[in-house]
């Protein structure tokens, strides 16, 4: 396996277009990374350069400290798996899996023995003699998995690869795909626009944007901490509620959205004082809302009425799509809710769990 390290690498267009601007990152042997961003962002750009199919027109991608921006992708060791499987489909799954081997000259015996071997991790073993056609988008994903198995390469590349199957079947292949990286050991590189696929997948987070860097980090740090405004939208199902505040740093501190009076939690007194801004925006994750009829002993001192206007259950909990004047904000509730859609609805506010960003520059302040 291998350890890749990106260095200020950039793909420009004509016109100086940046489709990736200064993408640096280091990815230690054995990882299991997620880039992760809006679609146009760069992500299979990015992976391209990477497998030697895109040129690298700045910067430097080196591979267990190789530099390998000018050796060809057939020798640079790397194996890709693409979001349309790229089976040939006159082929059986066996000679799918074996056609990169025999095509850089390995004998029969070890061609035999890896995809015997590979066909067994992914449980393929009883579809070896049937072609493309005659398997489910899942077994057909596994193949092209299985095919980049064999050949044993230093890194895997997967660009996008479950977004072709239904929603159950690509639950049950990132479980899949899990114990695979467990199993082997592997460096892999994955790109998704899909935020619960990166977080539930990732060792780390790259999170792009236009083709630029926003954040690199754990899941959990990146849900907790994110380092920007675009991040705590991107990151997190439902997405962060934004809400615009005048901010008081005299004393203990105050917010005002709209007609509402806050206090400013203690973890952030400091830092917004720092800032000196006269408006932040307040970031608070849909979990960090609390039904007041619930819970009316709630320690945070924030509370707010909104109208609500429609329900989604969704069995364990209920998210709830609320409007304060002329702001939605979706906030999630437990399944014992007594909110009802087209009345008002009291919630209290866990402030100390609260991200607060610059207005204008979207960077996080505290």
């Amino acid at each position: 396996m291998a350890a890749l390290s990106l260095r200020q690498v950039s793909r420009i267009h004509a016109g100086a277009r940046r489709t990736v601007n200064r993408v640096s990152a280091e990815i230690a042997d054995g990882e299991f990374v997620v880039i992760v961003g809006p679609s146009g962002c760069g992500k299979s750009t990015l992976l391209r350069m990477i497998a030697g199919l895109d040129e690298v027109s700045e910067g430097e991608i080196a591979l267990d400290g190789r530099r390998v921006n000018d050796v060809a992708a057939r020798d640079r060791d790397v194996a890709m798996v693409f979001q349309n499987y790229a089976l040939y489909p006159h082929m059986t799954v066996r000679d799918n899996m074996a056609f990169g081997l025999r095509m850089r000259g390995f004998a029969a015996g070890e061609i035999e023995r890896r995809v015997s071997e590979a066909a067994d991790v992914l449980a393929l073993t009883p579809l070896l003699g049937r072609r493309p056609q005659a398997l489910s988008g899942g077994q057909r994903q596994r193949v092209a998995v299985g095919r980049a198995i064999v050949r044993h390469p230093k890194l895997f590349l997967f660009d996008e690869p479950l977004s072709n199957l239904d929603a159950k079947l690509r639950v049950s292949m990132r479980a899949e795909l899990i114990r695979l990286h467990k199993r082997l050991g592997a460096t892999m590189l994955y790109v998704t626009h899909d935020q619960v696929e990166a977080m539930s997948m990732a060792d780390r987070l790259i999170v792009l944007k236009d083709g630029e860097v926003q954040q690199i980090g754990r899941p959990l740090d990146v849900y907790r901490e994110p380092a920007s405004r675009f991040v705590a939208g991107f990151i997190g199902s439902p997405p962060m509620n934004f809400l615009e505040a005048d901010l008081d740093t005299t004393g203990e501190g105050a917010l005002r959205p709209g007609n509402l009076v806050w206090p400013v939690p203690a973890h952030a007194r400091e830092a917004l004082r720092r800032a000196a801004l006269p408006r932040v925006v307040v970031g608070v994750r849909p979990e960090h809302f609390h039904e007041r009829a619930l819970d009316p002993d709630i320690a945070s001192r924030a509370g707010l009425t909104v109208d609500v206007d429609y329900l989604e259950p969704l069995g364990s909990e209920v998210h709830a799509a609320c409007r304060l004047g002329d702001r939605e904000i979706v906030v999630r509730l437990p399944s014992t809710t007594r909110a009802r859609a087209d009345a008002p609805l009291q919630l209290g506010v866990e402030l100390e769990h609260a991200r607060f960003f610059d207005p204008e520059t979207g960077a996080c302040v505290a």
